[in-house]
């Protein structure tokens, strides 16, 4: 009987335990550079690439607390296509009919850094409305209610009708 109580008692505390986990968990669907090319042609959206280096501690706490905030995941999966790209990976990219390759000098693939104009930081989040148009960049880590607003600008096309201080100043964070 006593082993009968003991297994009710720690059945119900890992029940009550998980049910205090606030911030829920997302997954951002994210596609590799030649994936979206493809899926873009079909269906054209706004890109998102999330620049990182795999020894960058605010990208991975930026991977923890903002990309896999269910908000933020639900919200690129539905308006971007996500790119997670490695600036020191040394595999050639193509992009808009140009190969970038690995940079041993500067020890950076060149995609990163035609995406940020040379700017490189990490993380280094960069937003385009289509894959030929000018990057917006956010470098540095974004928290998910700092990522919201450029988010929606682009993602909700507010950009085609407004400047971006003008959006800001009647947009409220919900994240």
């Amino acid at each position: 009987m006593q082993k009968v109580i003991n297994f009710l008692l720690l059945f119900f505390l890992i029940a009550v335990s998980s049910s205090f986990n606030i911030l829920k968990k997302g997954e951002v669907k994210w596609l590799t550079v030649e994936a979206m090319q493809k899926a873009y042609k079909n269906n054209p959206k706004p890109i998102l690439v999330d620049i990182y280096t795999n020894w960058c501690h605010w990208c991975k706490v930026m991977d923890k607390e903002t990309y896999q905030n269910e908000k933020v995941a639900n919200y690129i999966n539905q308006n971007y296509y996500a790119i997670k790209f490695n600036a020191e990976t040394k595999e050639s990219v193509k992009w808009q009919g140009r190969t970038f390759n690995y940079n041993s000098t500067y020890k950076v693939n060149e995609f990163a850094a035609y995406l940020t104009n040379g700017n490189l930081g990490y993380p280094t989040t960069v937003l385009l409305t289509a894959p030929d148009a000018q990057a917006t960049t956010f470098a540095g880590y974004l928290k998910a209610g700092q990522l919201e607003p450029p988010l929606k600008y682009f993602g909700d096309s507010a950009y085609k009708t407004k400047t971006y201080p003008e959006f800001l100043k009647t947009f409220s964070v919900s994240w």
